[in-house]
């Protein structure tokens, strides 16, 4: 009988002492990819440009359409931009991407290699990252508002397209709003003051 009381008081006394097990938690279900704005793409890159020179400024913007994920309202799954500096001579391309795709894309910010740069030349050349005051959706409504034939065309129309340049054709840098892959291809074509946003014409 002692034997039994003794036993059942060590089964009891190793109950109690067994800790609680953690209730596991549902991990939050990941969020789906979405496409951003020019500026945000820019503002996503900007800071490991940074890291790589300090002096580094923005000098093309573009998007990619990808058909994965569907562009619109001025947001594109991916886009690439390229920064130069004065101090390195070099130039980078930095592209972010809402996932994995084709043409070396990699989900997030991912940087290219490095080339040569000698300084502006030619039609291009760096702008202020202050002068990019017009995002995406902006250029893109004005440039409908300004397509009005365009746009009242029947039939399907290509994917919207973005490229941010500093050329001397215009004072500030401007967004080329078009309709179509590639500038060569595109459909319609119009410019936007990236600074003021006021339509530049095509």
């Amino acid at each position: 009988m002692r034997v039994r009381l003794l036993l059942l008081a060590a089964l009891m006394l190793a109950s109690c002492s067994e800790s609680p097990k953690p209730v596991e938690k549902a991990s939050a279900p990941e969020k789906p990819a979405e496409p951003l704005t020019g500026r945000q793409a820019f503002q996503q890159t900007y800071p490991a440009a940074r890291g790589w020179a300090n002096d580094c400024e923005p000098m093309r913007i573009r998007s990619f359409n990808l058909a994965q994920i569907k562009s619109e309202n001025g947001k594109a799954p991916a886009w690439e931009v390229l920064y130069v500096s004065q101090s390195r001579g070099r130039a980078r391309a930095y592209t972010w991407s809402a996932i994995e795709a084709e043409g070396g894309l990699h989900k997030g910010v991912f940087a290219g290699h490095e080339e040569s740069w000698r300084g502006p030349s030619g039609q291009e050349k760096p702008f202020l990252v202050a002068s990019l005051k017009i995002d995406t959706p902006e250029a893109l409504e004005t440039a409908i508002s300004k397509s009005p034939d365009y746009i009242k065309k029947p039939g399907n129309k290509p994917p919207v397209s973005f490229i941010l340049e500093y050329t001397p054709r215009y004072p500030d840098p401007a967004w080329r709003v078009f309709w179509g892959e590639s500038i060569s291809s595109a459909e319609w074509s119009v410019f936007i003051d990236a600074t003021t946003g006021q339509y530049l014409g095509r």
